[in-house]
């Protein structure tokens, strides 16, 4: 959160004080797991509670499997129990969106003006990517193509190096596929029908839920990553919420706090409570409008909740990168296959290691292999694993007179990159520093 966002919501908290018992005294925030007593289930036909303090008894779950089952058992039945009970009088929404009145955010590009292409376009950048980083790519994607219908006429290389740098390229290509078929279909507009959105390439459930209450105001929940955030911690949910059976847990919760009206700026508010007060790390908890009642922070256990994705080393790859520049400065670019990473894009010739990297040169280069300058490897990571690019340099060397241009082969000059989709690492590497 920037430094100006927290002093607004500072100034709000100081007008508006949370955190008061009904008695008006102040509730105290557990000092650690240690100290915490929970119900950990009935023994049968005893009628007796077994409670569980401190570290020893934690040991002792961590040691059981079938007890640590137990505990996430018990916990769901807890946060049904504490929907329920909100549930009787919710006020979630409302005091949500009177804190998002004074400290949402109101002047995001895509909210003026607001039309069903801004938010789809908006909320597909979204994913994966940070507000921050979104804004600038947006604002330069709906200067070139400022409507669907200019989109789905785009050239896909135009498409691609308006998104080239925001990474998961796929998400590009369904936008650009979306779009022709809305052509195709839907007259050239985006339907309202959730199902309908939901039938085009790259829109889920929740984008779709998202798509429709911000662009037409229609009543649908939400549950993206900040939401599932907010909804696993008010109401103690635990379990990665990735699981079926926890985000079915999570979607009837969303449903349940649901507004009669303001759907718009309600689905904005949660994404902003999740984005800026329930991050992921150090939760802005004194400033949440719905701390009062937040099973997580009641319980001292905002660090535990969401439950994280059990562990998983991320395998590492390796390519040799080939930068071939001929007599007049320009670059030759192989344009990736249509699928697979960076697939359509345009990029520097790779191979898997050295012994393809001279084969593919003894076809393709007139010059010698060992002549070329290698440079410092580079790492990139992607969602499933991480990529080390060994890339070398050749300069005044050009194709055999058997290849030439052709559509996957390319010499581009530098003042052409920018009208070409190139992976994040390549363009940066092909930064005139170099």
């Amino acid at each position: 959160m920037d430094r100006c966002h927290r002093h607004r919501c500072t100034a709000s908290a100081h007008r508006r004080p949370l955190g008061d018992t009904p008695d008006g005294g102040l509730r105290r925030r557990p000092r650690g797991r240690g100290n915490r007593i929970r119900r950990s289930g009935r023994q049968r036909g005893t009628g007796t509670v077994s409670v569980s303090t401190g570290p020893t008894a934690a040991r002792a779950t961590h040691a059981n499997p079938k007890a640590r089952h137990q505990r996430h058992d018990t916990d769901r039945l807890d946060a049904t129990a504490h929907a329920a009970a909100v549930n009787t009088i919710d006020t979630f929404a409302s005091r949500l969106l009177a804190w998002f009145d004074v400290s949402g955010r109101h002047d995001l590009p895509w909210q003026h003006p607001r039309t069903p292409y801004r938010v789809w376009l908006s909320e597909i950048m979204l994913q994966q990517t940070q507000v921050k980083t979104a804004g600038p790519y947006f604002e330069r994607f709906v200067q070139t193509l400022p409507d669907l219908p200019a989109l789905a006429a785009a050239p896909t290389d135009t498409v691609l190096a308006l998104w080239s740098g925001l990474g998961y390229y796929a998400r590009a290509r369904n936008l650009h596929a979306a779009a022709k078929r809305c052509v195709e279909r839907h007259g050239g507009e985006l339907p309202r029908d959730v199902e309908a959105l939901t039938a085009l390439p790259g829109i889920g459930r929740s984008t779709a839920a998202a798509i429709a209450t911000q662009a037409w105001g229609d009543r649908h929940a939400i549950l993206d990553g900040n939401v599932k955030r907010v909804l696993t911690r008010y109401h103690g949910v635990a379990g990665h919420p990735g699981l079926p059976a926890i985000e079915r847990q999570l979607w009837a919760l969303a449903e349940g706090h649901l507004p009669d009206d303001r759907l718009a700026d309600y689905t904005q508010a949660q994404m902003d409570l999740g984005a800026t007060l329930c991050t992921r790390s150090d939760p802005a908890c004194v400033l949440c409008p719905v701390q009062t009642d937040c099973r997580a922070r009641i319980e001292g256990r905002t660090d535990e909740l969401p439950t994280r994705k059990p562990g998983k080393a991320s395998p590492q790859k390796h390519a040799q990168v080939l930068w071939l520049e001929d007599t007049a400065g320009r670059l030759l670019l192989q344009q990736r296959p249509p699928t697979g990473i960076w697939s359509s894009l345009w990029t520097l010739p790779q191979a898997d290691d050295e012994a393809l990297a001279r084969e593919w040169f003894a076809t393709h280069i007139t010059g010698n292999f060992d002549s070329g300058d290698v440079l410092p490897p580079i790492a990139h990571a992607f969602s499933h694993f991480k990529l080390q690019l060994q890339p070398t340099r050749w300069q005044s060397v050009a194709l055999h007179s058997g290849v030439g241009d052709n559509a996957e082969l390319r010499w581009v000059t530098r003042d052409e990159l920018v009208a070409l989709g190139i992976p994040a690492p390549i363009r940066k590497l092909l930064q005139p520093s170099h």
